[in-house]
């Protein structure tokens, strides 16, 4: 019983930070983000078009605010390994761990021309790290295809963790598609663990 009573706590600490995190409301669209297109009609299939380092810059200068301090070097660092993004996440997330940890998150995917997409994301992780957090997200979004291919589980590339100033990043792969998350705060448990992100289209409190 007494082995079980840690587990069961944490759970509750991550329920409790899910449920302020979903309350608060969502960022605003940036200038340069397309409206989905109505319903009934069909997805774009062209190349989606490219974001410039100034863009995603200055969208995650105003996504920020003040914390934003040394997202230019870690896009710039981003940029040089795996060139421009052709969409980008804004959204927010809850995690926490005790040895293993859990992370659950909500946002947007945007693109140029191909379209905004509401994503949920969900994910384990294992290390040697314990506590919680809350923070902003800003994931870039390279070789994406098209804007569904972004459902599926993407996992962690190792020695991939960077930090400056009051951001850090780290960087996810899978099908040729890589994903780079931005958080804001010094709880987001850097270079502490291992593990992936599922994306799905609706939430779900299954991280598997």
């Amino acid at each position: 019983m007494r082995a079980v009573f840690p587990t069961v706590a944490f759970f509750f600490v991550i329920a409790a930070l899910v449920g302020p995190l979903r309350a608060q409301q969502q960022p605003p669209p940036p200038p340069q983000g397309q409206q989905q297109p109505p319903p009934g009609q069909p997805q774009q299939q062209q190349p989606v078009q490219q974001y410039s380092s100034n863009e995603v810059v200055d969208t995650g200068h105003r996504f920020f605010g003040t914390v934003a301090r040394g997202l230019a070097q870690i896009v710039e660092r981003a940029g040089s390994q795996w060139g421009l993004p052709n969409g980008y996440i804004l959204g927010q997330e809850a995690g926490g761990a005790f040895v293993a940890g859990l992370r659950y998150g909500e946002g947007v995917l945007y693109t140029k021309n191909a379209g905004d997409l509401r994503v949920y994301w969900q994910g384990p992780s294992l290390g040697f790290d314990v506590g919680g957090e809350g923070a902003r997200t800003m994931m870039l979004v390279y070789s994406l295809p098209a804007t569904d291919a972004i459902y599926q589980r993407f996992a962690g590339i190792d020695g991939s963790a960077y930090f400056v100033g009051g951001l850090g990043m780290t960087a996810l792969t899978a099908n040729n598609m890589v994903v780079v998350p931005i958080r804001s705060g010094v709880g987001f448990r850097l270079g502490a663990n291992v593990g992936y992100l599922k994306f799905t289209p609706s939430a779900t409190w299954n991280p598997f």
